[in-house]
């Protein structure tokens, strides 16, 4: 009979937040995956809890992993960590989940703090419909790509960004999306918590004149709800025509009409052809 893969989420500063469930479940299984054996040991001995310890993250996943399905396929009980917050989220640990889920093993949590959340809760934006985007890449071209895709989220958005590359973010944030509000979290949980509410270029400007410190979440306010249009449907045609003369094709002069008014850029070209 297979064992079970327990998910255990583990403080993201204040060690105080392992929960007493979760302090079980590290004493009960038969080893522990942890991205980081240090990083883990040190809360191990801290909950004077010995267990053996094997290092699973994100470049050693694809081998890792196999050796890690065979043991709980032969009837071993595993808990996975990450370094702090919940694994799976934003972490290796949802390769060998998806494995487990492929191969008919038990996946159980026992769940806990988590940054994205936390950072949510604290924010002061709007909770109640959000995404989380994680890490953005920092290959030029996959990194507008993803911006991009999100110009339009009236969502609240949430990142993870290292400091060395905050200014960068910042600066993308605000030629993306403008000057929205936005809440900055750091040492979440700690005794030296920090919650910096303001916009995107308030950000910049602090951060302009403070070295960046510690990872960040990030908490983007979405896109505001769109406009309707401000003219009537015959000035937008007429602001079509307009354009046209200037040079541009049908297509281009639609597209920049209906970014002016409101109106769908389709609807303007398809009324601007019946003309």
């Amino acid at each position: 009979m297979a064992g079970t893969l327990y998910l255990v989420g583990t403080p993201i500063g204040n060690l105080g937040d392992l929960s007493p469930r979760a302090q079980q479940v590290l004493r009960e299984v038969d080893f522990i995956a942890a991205e980081d054996t240090r990083v883990t040991l040190k809360l191990l001995n801290h909950f004077e809890i010995k267990k053996p310890l094997i290092c699973y993250f994100e470049h050693n996943r694809a081998e890792m992993g196999e050796k890690l399905l065979a043991r709980l396929l032969a009837g071993e009980s595993c808990a996975l960590v990450s370094d702090a917050g919940m694994p799976a989220i934003s972490d290796p640990g949802e390769d060998i989940v998806c494995r487990c889920a492929e191969h008919g093993v038990t996946v159980s949590c026992a769940p806990g703090p988590s940054a994205l959340v936390t950072a949510l809760a604290l924010s002061g934006l709007p909770t109640q419909r959000f995404c989380f985007e994680g890490f953005l890449s920092t290959a030029a071209k996959s990194r507008r790509e993803h911006i991009e895709q999100l110009r339009a989220e009236r969502r609240t958005m949430i990142f993870y960004e290292a400091p060395h590359k905050l200014l960068r973010t910042l600066g993308d944030f605000l030629a993306a999306f403008g000057d929205r509000d936005l809440t900055l979290c750091r040492e979440l949980t700690k005794l030296h918590e920090e919650i910096i509410r303001t916009t995107v270029s308030g950000a910049l400007k602090i951060y302009e004149q403070t070295v960046p410190r510690g990872e960040y979440v990030i908490v983007l306010r979405g896109a505001p709800e769109p406009q309707g249009p401000t003219v009537t449907r015959e000035q937008a045609i007429e602001l079509v025509k307009k354009y046209r003369e200037t040079g541009l094709s049908l297509k281009e002069a639609a597209k920049k009409a209906a970014k002016e008014t409101g109106f769908s850029k389709n609807e303007l070209y398809s009324l601007s052809v019946s003309q």
